[in-house]
């Protein structure tokens, strides 16, 4: 499954390193996170994108700041509303004096791009996302625009107000490589975040987060090419299959995940592997990651959804009952 020759013992120790130190440099900004955190990073690493759902005020947009922070990358926020027309995020061709048309680059068009309250806006807008996020390109007038080489949507979504909202189909959940869920912090964690405001601290101002630049671009670029040199055996293969087909069949969901998510998992288990300091990715990799990749992909039966059992719940039976590979 390597895209090259494999991985030397250098080679994973050198872009462990620089992976945790990006981490490191998250987790000195964005207190209790460490899971999401990670999650992150790893879809980074495998080209993919995020949704992250969780109350306001829980550090997503924190996040998403901080860790273009720590890779000097272009950065652009996106407040999606109701109102927002397809133009408004992908830019538009304007008339010059010469008779010839400009292209007017939207805030699309940025290596990292905070999508904040994606659900708020309509179906057009919604299209012209799903299509830079799947061919890494948008067309306007006609003519297709390429994105950056890091070009990465972390989209952000409220769980509990739904007024104003618009449902995101499954067709554009898909798209997102994983699904991260962020919950309020324990007492001890938020008293660390208000004694970290009393030093000084203000989420509105990148200068007071206090974060080391650890990669570049390029550096980026060197990571996620080692991602797809990372080693994975074709019995891991084979398990990563019957987890996502399990999914069509079980009981309790009456909607599994896409081959997408076959091919997710297998992306964020070499990720992992290489930030774990493997040139191998494990069973454990895949069970870790199951369930940020696949709960926004299946849909619970509406009688166990009424008696409480989540998607997470759903797919950790599933997880158990599915047998991994040993050895």
């Amino acid at each position: 499954m390597a895209e090259s020759s494999a991985l030397t013992t250098d080679e994973v120790r050198r872009h462990a390193d620089a992976a945790n130190r990006v981490l490191g440099e998250l987790q000195r900004v964005v207190l209790g996170q460490h899971a999401v955190l990670r999650e992150s990073l790893l879809a980074l690493l495998a080209r993919g994108h995020v949704l992250l759902e969780g109350p306001p005020g829980t550090a997503k947009t924190l996040l998403v700041r901080s860790l273009n922070r720590a890779l000097g990358l272009e950065f652009r926020r996106i407040q999606f509303t109701p109102d927002l027309m397809p133009s408004d995020i992908t830019g538009v061709s304007i008339l010059g004096g010469s008779g010839t048309f400009t292209f007017r680059p939207g805030p699309l068009f940025a290596d990292l791009v905070l999508a904040d309250e994606i659900n708020r806006a309509p179906a057009k807008t919604q299209a012209a996302l799903l299509e830079a996020m799947e061919e890494r390109s948008a067309t306007v007038d006609g003519i297709s625009h390429p994105m950056s080489a890091s070009f990465t949507v972390f989209a952000t979504q409220n769980p509990i107000e739904f007024e104003g909202t618009y449902p995101l189909p499954e067709a554009e959940l898909d798209r997102f490589l994983i699904k991260s869920k962020l919950d309020y912090p324990g007492a001890a964690v938020e008293e660390a975040v208000l004694t970290r405001v009393l030093g000084g601290f203000e989420s509105s101002d990148v200068a007071t987060f206090g974060i080391t630049q650890v990669l570049d671009a390029d550096g980026l670029a060197q990571l996620r090419a080692a991602v797809r040199r990372v080693r994975v055996e074709p019995t891991l293969t084979a398990y990563i299959t019957a987890l996502v087909g399990a999914t069509r069949d079980a009981p309790a969901l009456t909607l599994g995940a896409s081959p997408r998510a076959s091919v997710a998992l297998l992306k964020l288990a070499q990720a992992a592997a290489l930030i774990d300091g493997r040139e191998y990715a494990i069973p454990d990799d895949v069970k870790t990651l199951a369930a940020p990749v696949l709960r926004h992909r299946v849909i619970v039966a509406p009688e166990l959804e009424l008696e409480g059992v989540s998607a997470d719940d759903a797919l950790a039976t599933l997880i158990q009952r599915v047998e991994a590979p040993r050895g």
